[in-house]
């Protein structure tokens, strides 16, 4: 009748699965799968099943991230139905919303303290040494940087294309000039479990069992707000949808808005000639 089948949530999973890298989002997809079901149709029913998955999530205890985690992931298959497919006649994925986490846990970590946990990984893992050096220079996810290959890399910059990324989205992230030569070794001879376990052997070796690799992402925002980059190269880097996203790093910025201040021009001159005028 000239009308576009009615594709179902487990086959924009699917293909979404075949085309693209989502090592990243494993854990979110496996339950996001379990829940939404094989007869679940993209369109307003998948918004629907959505709400009532994060609903269920919240009424269940799982913290604020690993529901949108989840979100994302049905955020992230009708994105592509529309924009890409060609399955969806309207954008449903904003339709999603994803709340702020409350009491969001973020760990920054100054060059000193990557330097001494740095200092603690042995000669044997140099590989995996470079790889958690590289997560802080440049704030790419773990999944992102064990995905690298040699075409990603030009001119000192590191290109990541739409399906390395959680957004979908290419971004372009620089390399400090002395760390550039470990791009020569890609993609990276590791793996999750061999990075997993040098990275949980050093941070204990500094008595840091709390740290997590994502951390590293963190401290990458830190060093860019020390450095005096603005929140918008922040979001950019990192790879954020919006600014929303960026300003839970807000505080970070706030060093720089007394010199902001001081550089404005004085226009107290222009008070003390009004007074005398009047007298």
């Amino acid at each position: 009748m000239g009308r576009q089948p009615r594709r179902t949530f487990a086959e924009g999973l699917a293909r979404w699965i075949d085309e693209y890298d989502v090592s990243t989002q494993v854990n979110a997809i496996r339950p996001v799968a379990s829940y939404m079901g094989d007869s679940v149709l993209l369109g307003q029913e998948c918004v629907d099943k959505a709400r009532l998955m994060a609903r269920d999530l919240r009424k269940d205890g799982r913290a604020q991230s690993t529901i949108n985690n989840n979100l994302q992931v049905v955020k992230r298959v009708l994105n592509l139905a529309y924009r890409e497919w060609g399955w969806l006649d309207r954008p449903l994925g904003d339709k999603i919303a994803k709340r702020t986490p409350k009491n969001e846990r973020h760990v920054y970590l100054s060059t000193e303290d990557l330097s001494k946990l740095l200092a603690q990984i042995p000669d044997q893992h140099t590989v995996e040494k470079k790889v958690i050096a590289l997560a802080a220079l440049t704030g790419l996810r773990q999944g992102e940087l064990l995905s690298l290959e040699r075409s990603n890399v030009h001119g000192g910059r590191i290109l990541l294309r739409p399906d390395q990324t959680k957004s979908g989205k290419a971004r372009v992230v620089p390399v400090p000039e002395d760390a550039r030569p470990w791009l020569e070794e890609l993609p990276f001879p590791t793996t999750y479990a061999r990075l997993r376990r040098v990275w949980e052997t050093a941070r204990a070796a500094v008595g840091r069992n709390d740290l997590r690799f994502h951390d590293l992402r963190h401290s990458y925002a830190s060093l860019l707000a020390q450095a005096g980059e603005s929140m918008t190269t922040v979001r950019d880097l990192l790879g954020h949808s919006s600014l929303i996203v960026t300003s839970r790093y807000a505080h970070m910025f706030d060093h720089g808005l007394d010199d902001v201040g001081a550089r404005l021009p004085s226009l107290n001159a222009a008070f003390c000639d009004q007074t005398a005028t009047k007298h």
